[in-house]
C-alpha cells in the first residue's frame, strides 16, 4: 500500500504491519516502486508509545535519569513542574536519548530526521553532531537532513534537548502566556523519512468545485531530464480521468499538473468524497524514480463580500466549538482514538466545524476532519501576542506546507485577539494556491467580522450589518454557564441573517489536568480552565443536549405547536424546516414510536409499544416540508409519541419527545380517592396535625405552613412551606373542617401569597393547593419548602431530563422517567458526576426523592411545573456564570432564573435570559405521599 508522508506518520503501532509502515525501530518493507519510506523512533501517537531515556533537569525527579513514553508531555508522566498560561516558569529542560537502527538498504536516500513537534526550544543532535539550528516553537512539523550524520544498518544515537522556555521571548509571548495550560517535551512523533535521491518533497493541490484541478510539486535532486506524471483517483481506486503530465528539466525545483475533471463529487461537511492523486517522478526513459500519493477533495470555499461564506458556490452557515488538543492524563499528546472522540462528539452536537485553539492540531485530526467532514480554521499560535516576523514566517511556512491539502480548512488564522504580526498575513499565500482568506479573530480581516464575546444586542446588530459576521468565540461557558445558555436566542439571530456565517462556542472541553503531585486531584486552575460544554474525560455536559438541540438540521416548522394540539388535534404529520445546506431531506430517515412510561416504583425509561420509520420528505436545503406518521388505531392511548431523524450515514440529528398523557392524567393514575376510613385531627395552640393511619400531617397556625410529618413514627423532615419564592405572606385567617373521607386545612394570607389548602385523605395522599398573585419581574415565582440535603439519596421523575435547565436553557431535555443518584456536582469543577443532581428540573409530572427518611413522592395536578431541587454548588470566582435560587431546599415553581457566562450576566443577554414576567393570579395543586 502507498502512503502520503502525513499518513506513514499516523499509524498505530498495531496497525503498522498491515499498512506497511513501520513500528519505532522497524523500518518499511517498500512497496512496488520507489517511495517514502519510514521509521517511526517514538510511538506513532499517545496510546501506542516507546519509551525513551530522559532527564529533566528541573522539578519533579530533577537531574535523574529514566525513562518516559514518548510522545508524550513529561509533566503527564512525573517529570517537571505544571505551569498555566502566564506562569513564571524556571529554565526548565528534557533531556532525550533514544538508540536506533536505519537499515543498510537506504543507502543512496536522502533521509530526513522529522519531529511532528516539540515543546518549544529543540537542538537535537545525531551520533554527538548537531542537527542542525535549534528549532523554535512549539507546534509545529520541522525536520532535518541527517544523510550524512546516519550509519546506516548500525546504532545510532539520536539526543534531543527540549527547553520548555523559547529563547526567543517572542515566541514565549505567542505560545507561553496565552490563557492555557503550558507543557514541555516531544509530545508527537518523531521519525525517520527516506527519500529517493530524486524525490517529489512536497504537494500543494488546488481542486476547484468545477473539476479544475492543479498540483504545485516541490522536487529535489533531479539530476537529468525527467516527467512528473499525476492520475485521480477516488479513494476505492477508480480513476478519475486520464494520467496527465509535465516534463520536467534536469536542475528543476518544482513542477505544476493540471486538469480537469468531469463532474468530479464535491467535499464539503455534510458530503466529505475525497480523492487522491498519484504521482510518479520518472527519468526521460520511463523509469519511475519516486512515487507519491496525497489526499485532497475538490471543493472552493468563497467569502463574498457583505454576502457570506459559500462553499460550492452555495451559502453556509459555521456551527462550532474551540477545541485544544487535550486529554487530562496526557495533555496535549493526543491519538486518533481521541481525535475521533471529539469530533464525533461535537457531530452529535449537529456541529459542522472547528476552530483550532490556540495552535495548528495533530495532522491525524485534520485527516479525520477529512473523512467525517469538519470544516476547520486552522491557527497560528498568537494568543494576544505574536511572534516576531522572523522566527514567524518558518512556522507561517511549516502549518500551511503541512495543512494545505486538508479539504476541511476553510480559512487560516493568523494568532488570536490580537496575536497577529501583520508582516505574516501574505505569508499564507506563498504556500497556498487555493489562497484560502487569513483571519484575525477577533476582529474584521480578511472579508468577515470576527468579534469575540458581543452582547445579545451588539450581535443583532452586527448580523444586520454590511460585513459578513463569524464570531470565532461566542457565549464563553464557565463551569454550567454560557454555551448552551443563551444560545436559542443568539441562534435565532445568527443561524438566519443574510449576512452571518455563524460562529464558534468557547470551548469544546473543561481543560482540567491531573495532577500527580496532588493525589491524582484535577486541576482546572481555578476559573480558567473549566470552560467547556464536555468535562476533561469528554463528560456531557447539560449545554452538550441543548446545542445539540438547536444547530439540529431538522427542525420543527412550528416549536411549541405539537405539544399544545396533544392529543386531540394531532393529523399525524409533522411539519420540518431543512437547514442542512446541501443535503435534501428525502437523504434522512425518520423513526417514530409510541411509549408507555412506568409507573413509581416499577423501573426507569419506557417501553416501547409500537414503532415505525418514514421516508424523508423531498425537501431542498432551507425549505419546510412534512412527515406523515404511520401511527395505528389507538394511539392515543400510549403516554407519548417520540419521532427521531437520522442523517444519511444514520447519526440520529435529534428527537422530540411529545407527551400525549398530560398532568392530569397522572393524577387520576396515581392519585386514587379513599374509599374507607378517615382522618382525625389534633389542634393545639400552635398547630392542628392529621392523621390517616401511619401518616402524620402537622400545620402551623401561625404561618398555614406544613411544620411537621412523620411515618409511621418516625420523622420526615419536609417543612417549612409553601413560603412564597418571592414577595411576602402574611396571614389573615385559618381553619380546618372535615372533608368526607379527609381533613382540611385552609390558610389565607395578605400578600404575594393568597391562599393555601391543605387536604389528607384517609389512604395517605396529602393534597396542597396554593395560589399567588405576582406582576412584574421575577427571578423566580412559585413556593419553597425547606428539606435537609443531608438526607437525600436520589430521584426519580417523569419529567424533562436528565439534565437540569435555567430559563434561557430550556432545550434539550425531553420527557421520560428518570434516575440519578444525589451528587454535589459543581459542573466542571468538582464531582464530575454528570448529570447533576441539583437545580431546576422542567415539566415535572411526578417525582420520588429517595430519602434516609423514605421515599417522599410529589405528583403536579398541571402542566409546567418545575421542581428545584437545592442550590448547585459552584467552582471559584464564577464571574457572571451564575443562576439564582430561591429560598429553601425543594420548590414548586413557575418561572425560574437565567445563567449569564464568563463575561456577560444575564442582562447582556436575550429575551430568555429576561426576568420571568409575572402575568397576575397563580395556581397550583401538589400531591405528596410519604412511604418508609
Amino acid at each position: 500500500m502507498e502512503l502520503t508522508r502525513r499518513q506513514a506518520l499516523v499509524v498505530g503501532a498495531a496497525g503498522a504491519a498491515a499498512l506497511g509502515v513501520a513500528s519505532a525501530g522497524e523500518a518499511v518493507a517498500a512497496p512496488d516502486g520507489p517511495v517514502t519510506e519510514t521509521m517511526l523512533l517514538t510511538g506513532a501517537d499517545a496510546d501506542h508509545t516507546v519509551d525513551w531515556d530522559f532527564q529533566v533537569t528541573a522539578g519533579r525527579r530533577a537531574g535523574e535519569w529514566g525513562t518516559i513514553p514518548t510522545p508524550s508531555n513529561w509533566e503527564c508522566h512525573g517529570f517537571g513542574s505544571y505551569h498555566y498560561g502566564g506562569d513564571l516558569v524556571p529554565a526548565e529542560k528534557g533531556n532525550y536519548r533514544h538508540r536506533f537502527t536505519p537499515p543498510a538498504s537506504w543507502a543512496g536516500r536522502r533521509i530526513f530526521l522529522v519531529f511532528e513537534a516539540a515543546m518549544t526550544d529543540a537542538d537535537v543532535r545525531v551520533n554527538g553532531v548537531s542537527a542542525g539550528p535549534v528549532h523554535q516553537g512549539g507546534f509545529y512539523r520541522f525536520r532535518y537532513d541527517v544523510t550524512a550524520l546516519l550509519r546506516l544498518g548500525e546504532p545510532n544515537l539520536l539526543e534531543a534537548t527540549v527547553s520548555k522556555e523559547s529563547a526567543d521571548n517572542s515566541v514565549n509571548d505567542a505560545e507561553r502566556r496565552g490563557d492555557f495550560w503550558n507543557f514541555g517535551g516531544l509530545f508527537r512523533a518523531v521519525s525517520l523519512q527516506a527519500f529517493p535521491a530524486a524525490r517529489i518533497d512536497r504537494v500543494a493541490v488546488d481542486a476547484r468545485a468545477d473539476g479544475t484541478f492543479s498540483a504545485h510539486v516541490t522536487l529535489a535532486g533531479v539530476t537529468a531530464a525527467a516527467r512528473l506524471t499525476a492520475q485521480l483517483r477516488r479513494l476505492d481506486g477508480t480513476a478519475v480521468g486520464a494520467a496527465f503530465s509535465v516534463a520536467v528539466a534536469s536542475g528543476a525545483t518544482g513542477a505544476t499538473v493540471t486538469t480537469t475533471a468531469a463532474h468530479p463529487l464535491l467535499w464539503t461537511a455534510e458530503t466529505p468524497n475525497l480523492h487522491q492523486v498519484e504521482l510518479t517522478l520518472a527519468s526521460s526513459a520511463g523509469v519511475p524514480l519516486h512515487r507519491t500519493v496525497e489526499r485532497f477533495g475538490f471543493r472552493t470555499v468563497e467569502v463574498r463580500a457583505g454576502d457570506g461564506v459559500y462553499v460550492n458556490g452555495k451559502r453556509i452557515v459555521l456551527k462550532g466549538a474551540n477545541r485544544h488538543t487535550f486529554w487530562p492524563t496526557s495533555g496535549r499528546a493526543s491519538s486518533p482514538r481521541l481525535a475521533r472522540l471529539d469530533i464525533g462528539l461535537m457531530k452529535d452536537m449537529n456541529m459542522n466545524a472547528v476552530r483550532m485553539s490556540h495552535y495548528p492540531p495533530d495532522a491525524f485530526f485534520l485527516d479525520l476532519c477529512d473523512e467525517l467532514g469538519l470544516y476547520v480554521l486552522d491557527e497560528l499560535t498568537g494568543w494576544q501576542r505574536h511572534y516576531d516576523e522572523g522566527v514567524g514566517a518558518p512556522l507561517v511556512e511549516a502549518l500551511v506546507e503541512r495543512d494545505v491539502n486538508h479539504p476541511s480548512i476553510l480559512f487560516w488564522d493568523n494568532g488570536n485577539e490580537g496575536g497577529w504580526n501583520i508582516a505574516l498575513d501574505d505569508d499564507f499565500g506563498r504556500y497556498d494556491p487555493q489562497r484560502r482568506a487569513v483571519l484575525h479573530p477577533w476582529t474584521t480581516f480578511g472579508g468577515i467580522d470576527t468579534s469575540h464575546y458581543q452582547t445579545y444586542n451588539s450581535t443583532v446588530s452586527k448580523a444586520a450589518g454590511g460585513t459578513v459576521f463569524m464570531p470565532t468565540e461566542f457565549l464563553h461557558g464557565l463551569y454550567d454557564g454560557g454555551a448552551g445558555a443563551g444560545l436559542n436566542d443568539y441562534w435565532k439571530v445568527m443561524g438566519g441573517a443574510q449576512r452571518s456565517a455563524g460562529g464558534f462556542i468557547w470551548a469544546l472541553v473543561d481543560e482540567s489536568v491531573v495532577r500527580d503531585d496532588r493525589g491524582g486531584a484535577i486541576d482546572t486552575n481555578g476559573n480558567r480552565a473549566p470552560d467547556g460544554i464536555l468535562g476533561p474525560y469528554r463528560e456531557k455536559e447539560g449545554s452538550f443536549f441543548t446545542i445539540k438541540d438547536i444547530w439540529s438540521p431538522v427542525q420543527l416548522a412550528s416549536p411549541g405547536y405539537y405539544e399544545s394540539v396533544f392529543p386531540a388535534s394531532f393529523d399525524k404529520t409533522v411539519k420540518l424546516v431543512n437547514h442542512y445546506d446541501f443535503t435534501n431531506l428525502r437523504q434522512c430517515r425518520f423513526t417514530w414510536q409510541l411509549l408507555a412510561f412506568p409507573a413509581p416504583g416499577a423501573g426507569t425509561g419506557h417501553q416501547v409499544l409500537a414503532e415505525g420509520q418514514v421516508d424523508g420528505p423531498d425537501t431542498a436545503p432551507g425549505v419546510t416540508g412534512s412527515v406523515r406518521l404511520g401511527l395505528p388505531d389507538g394511539w392515543i392511548g400510549a403516554d407519548a409519541l417520540q419521532l427521531s431523524a437520522a442523517d444519511p450515514a444514520g447519526r440520529v440529528v435529534t428527537t422530540w419527545t411529545w407527551r400525549i398523557r398530560k398532568a392530569p392524567d397522572y393524577v387520576t393514575r396515581l392519585v386514587r380517592p379513599a374509599t374507607t376510613g378517615s382522618v382525625t385531627a389534633v389542634e393545639t395552640a400552635a398547630d392542628v396535625t392529621l392523621v390517616a393511619g401511619a401518616t402524620r400531617i402537622t400545620i402551623g397556625k401561625a404561618g398555614g405552613r406544613l411544620t411537621g410529618v412523620r411515618r409511621g413514627g418516625s420523622p420526615v423532615s419536609l417543612a417549612n412551606g409553601p413560603a412564597p419564592a418571592g414577595g411576602t405572606a402574611a396571614l389573615t385567617g385559618f381553619s380546618h373542617f372535615r372533608d368526607g373521607t379527609g381533613w382540611v386545612v385552609e390558610a389565607g394570607y395578605s400578600g404575594d401569597l393568597t391562599s393555601v389548602r391543605w387536604r389528607l385523605d384517609a389512604n395517605g395522599w396529602l393534597r396542597l393547593e396554593y395560589r399567588y398573585h405576582a406582576t412584574g419581574d421575577h427571578d423566580h415565582l412559585g413556593v419553597n419548602f425547606d428539606y435537609p440535603e443531608a438526607n437525600v439519596r436520589g430521584l426519580t421523575w417523569l419529567g424533562d431530563g436528565p439534565y437540569r435547565v435555567y430559563k434561557n436553557r430550556l432545550r434539550g431535555v425531553r420527557p421520560d422517567v428518570w434516575h440519578k443518584p444525589y451528587n454535589d456536582t459543581a459542573t466542571g469543577a468538582s464531582g464530575f458526576a454528570y448529570p447533576e443532581f441539583k437545580g431546576y428540573h422542567a415539566r415535572t409530572c411526578w417525582a420520588v426523592l429517595d430519602t434516609t427518611e423514605g421515599a417522599v413522592t410529589m405528583v403536579a395536578a398541571e402542566e409546567g411545573l418545575f421542581l428545584r431541587l437545592f442550590t448547585p454548588a459552584t467552582g471559584p470566582d464564577p464571574q457572571n456564570a451564575v443562576a439564582t435560587y430561591p429560598a429553601g431546599g425543594i420548590s414548586f415553581l413557575d418561572g425560574i432564573a437565567p445563567i449569564g457566562n464568563k463575561f456577560h450576566d444575564v442582562a447582556a443577554l436575550g429575551p430568555e435570559s429576561r426576568p420571568n414576567a409575572a402575568t397576575g393570579d397563580y395556581h397550583r395543586t401538589v400531591y405528596f405521599r410519604f412511604d418508609g
